[in-house]
């Protein structure tokens, strides 16, 4: 009779925690629906997106990151977890980005509210950083394409009208007239 500790078999870390957020995303999209699983995972990678951006600036020793900086942010970021994403072009408009390889592996096929994850975090921290963004995901793995290609708009207007939209957080006055409004 063998011993568990004797066989091997495909479990780590990493795909224990890729299989359990596919788990979470396939049970998500049956019970509630594509859209609203996506707007769940969407909360939160704003909210790993906004823990990433503070390391970086801290890192940096920056208060912002230029636009250059965050495209790079963007694909190192994605590197440090085994994704392989690349900057297509870059301009005053928009940062392209393409991918050969998820960072979720073969667990995001068939699971395209997992790709909120990178749009959430590339949105949130191109907002942070440069007021504003919309993150446009042309091509995924998850739908079946080769690769991916992420297109982030940093200008209103200029994407379409299916991306979402990121804004710069807005500092609420405290005080005085004007105190928990948002400013016109």
């Amino acid at each position: 009779m063998g011993h568990p500790v004797d066989v091997e078999i495909g479990l780590d870390r990493d795909v224990f925690l890729r299989t359990l957020v596919r788990e979470l995303a396939t049970s998500l999209e049956s019970v509630i629906g594509l859209e609203e699983a996506s707007g769940y995972i969407s909360l939160v990678g704003q909210a790993v997106g906004t823990q990433i951006d503070e390391m970086y600036l801290k890192a940096l020793g920056v208060d912002r990151l230029s636009p250059e900086q965050v495209a790079e942010a963007l694909v190192d970021l994605k590197r440090r977890i085994k994704g392989d994403f690349y900057v297509i072009e870059q301009d005053d408009t928009k940062i392209v980005l393409g991918n050969r390889a998820c960072p979720f592996a073969e667990k995001v096929l068939g699971r395209e509210s997992m790709c909120m994850m990178t749009s959430n975090v590339f949105g949130t921290i191109a907002a942070r950083n440069l007021g504003y963004a919309s993150v446009e995901l042309q091509e995924t793995i998850a739908r079946g394409d080769a690769g991916c290609r992420v297109v982030v708009h940093l200008v209103p207007g200029t994407g379409p009208t299916n991306g979402r939209e990121y804004f710069a957080d807005v500092e609420l006055p405290t005080s005085g007239p004007g105190a928990g409004t948002v400013p016109a």
